[in-house]
């Protein structure tokens, strides 16, 4: 029998030994937890999600729901157990995290082409295909390890995740349940600010004492920047950013000046994420500044925010399009190791590794389909310019004749050519 060993336990890796597996290639995936932990990990399940609860917009007009729909072509395993897990999000698929690391962990262990290794991989095995999905946190040997065989061309940038509170601690004499531009529902929970609630928040968010971080050399990403180096952008940053009020007074003619949404986090709606508040704040004064948010006064923090650092590769300069190291073809970088960014990405792009794998098995050569928004996230990262290559959302901007007006067009004819590409795949398959 055939056999991959995947070296990483968390989204890429999950739906890569999934999917190689549920096509009767054998699989052994190690996962070094919880012999061994991370600085943002906070169990030993696999797929565990240790930022937001959300997987973004479910909409087929925005990119990341395309994506989502194009994974559910191969019945993704994170797609599948998202929707078993979903919590109220309104145009986002948001999932109980703890209920959705733990439905995958069950699923694979449970498999029985997939053996779960829990031990720290020190050396890459040779003569087999390996996908590295170890994410941004790999650790400091596998790294050393990786840079020995595609030299020192790993770059890195610094992520940070919210706080979680109770639903019980949050004055709802205060908050109030809507969503933002009359969605139709009531998902989110909705502290308003008056100015001078704002300036005082503001105040005290940007004269906060800031946790230490090793690497001074910091470089965030847009799309986790840490709110109290967005707010130090200018007074008016956050309320064009998390803070934005339109579309959130309580009443059609009320008009906060700011307004801080929450979003459930678990299926029974004890807990809430602080939506947009990534921060790097020591505990202490998270506690301290963001009780100064008008209705979180009595906050109880569950699990306060932290920074870490992200590793990942530059992709133009390392990799093939099949996702495969240039010079070494059995070994792949899938998840955000890879330079993708999202959770959502980086499950697709270890179904993307996982598909060109058995693609190879089967001694065909044939391309994954470019007009997917798949595939075009795929060509972006290895096809990029390595000068100034940074981590990749899936967006239309990188789709080739996408614009506003075409988006529905466009991921109908996507949806279309991944079901098509998925039926000559396995009819190389039979």
């Amino acid at each position: 029998m055939q056999e991959v060993i995947v070296i990483g336990g968390g989204l890429a890796g999950s739906e890569a030994s999934f999917f190689l597996a549920n096509n009767g290639i054998k699989v052994k995936l190690f996962e070094m937890r919880p012999a061994k932990t991370t600085d943002a990990h906070h169990s030993d399940k696999l797929g565990e999600l240790v930022c937001s609860n959300s997987l973004k917009s479910k909409e087929l007009t925005n990119a990341c729901g395309l994506l989502k729909q194009e994974m559910e072509v191969f019945d993704s395993l994170v797609m599948k157990v998202a929707k078993k897990s979903e919590v109220p999000g309104g145009n986002a698929l948001c999932v109980d995290r703890e209920q959705f690391s733990a439905q995958i962990t069950n699923i694979i262990h449970n498999h029985p082409l997939i053996e779960v290794i829990n031990e720290e991989v020190t050396s890459i095995p040779t003569g087999i295909p390996v996908i590295i999905a170890t994410g941004p946190l790999t650790s400091p040997t596998l790294t050393k390890v990786l840079e020995d065989i595609i030299g020192k061309n790993l770059l890195s940038f610094f992520d940070a995740s919210a706080p979680i509170i109770t639903k019980d601690s949050i004055n709802m004499d205060i908050a109030y349940f809507k969503s933002r531009y009359e969605q139709g529902d009531d998902a989110y929970l909705n502290c308003p600010f008056t100015k001078e609630e704002y300036d005082r928040f503001y105040d005290a968010l940007i004269n906060a004492k800031l946790a230490p971080i090793r690497d001074m050399d910091t470089k965030y990403f847009d799309g986790c920047m840490p709110v109290e180096v967005m707010a130090k952008r200018g007074i008016k940053t956050l309320r064009f950013g998390p803070l934005k009020p339109r579309g959130l007074g309580r009443t059609k003619d009320d008009r906060p000046y700011a307004v801080l949404q929450l979003r459930q986090d678990n299926v029974i709606g004890s807990l809430y994420n602080i939506v947009g508040f990534q921060t790097n704040l020591t505990y202490s004064e998270q506690q301290r500044v963001f009780r100064l948010i008008p209705g979180l006064e009595n906050a109880e923090f569950i699990r306060y925010g932290l920074m870490h650092r992200n590793t990942y590769i530059n992709a133009p300069r390392v990799l093939n399009i099949d996702m495969s190291v240039k010079g070494n073809e059995n070994i792949y970088i899938a998840g955000q190791l890879s330079g993708v960014e999202g959770y959502v990405e980086s499950a697709a792009s270890g179904l993307y590794v996982a598909i060109q794998i058995l693609i190879k098995m089967k001694g065909k050569n044939f391309e994954y389909p470019k007009d997917t928004m798949l595939g075009n996230l795929m060509f972006y990262i290895t096809r990029a310019n390595p000068d100034n290559f940074a981590p990749m959302n899936a967006n239309f901007g990188i789709y080739p004749g996408a614009n506003k007006e075409n988006r529905l067009e466009i991921a109908e004819k996507s949806i279309n050519n991944t079901k098509e590409f998925k039926e000559r795949l396995y009819e190389y398959n039979a």
